[in-house]
């Protein structure tokens, strides 16, 4: 199915519908690629003071929940917090194809599906 362009407000508004629900989160950032699965349990958006160096984002999409992270090892370990960042700027791209969710920015992509998952993990 081809990916259409959402505006934020659209992509908050689809995503708003996933709350309560396992996802999968699939980050690929230069030289870092990782998977994260949450149960997904509440959206927001952060907007911090901007910064001198352009390592901390102006704004991030805050994902809250419990979760694993699948780690080098091909091992999973428990999320150290009950929120998962995503930083965004204001040229991020957001993208829907009716399963999943993609999210462009100058950092990297980042994917959210919809997953089963053994809930053991939790």
């Amino acid at each position: 199915m081809e990916q259409q362009s959402l505006t934020i407000e659209q992509f908050n508004h689809l995503l708003q519908g996933w709350n309560g629900k396992d996802i999968k989160i699939t980050k690929y950032e230069t030289k870092d690629h990782d998977e994260t699965w949450l149960q997904l349990q509440d959206i927001s958006y952060e907007k911090s003071q901007p910064h001198v160096d352009d390592y901390e984002p102006l704004y991030s999409l805050q994902l809250h929940g419990t979760g694993m992270v699948q780690t080098e090892q091909g091992k999973y370990a428990p999320l150290p917090t009950s929120q998962y960042d995503i930083p965004l700027d204001q040229q991020a791209a957001y993208l829907f194809d009716g399963e999943r969710f993609s999210l462009r920015t100058d950092r990297g992509v980042y994917t959210l599906s919809l997953a089963s998952v053994d809930t053991s993990f939790y």
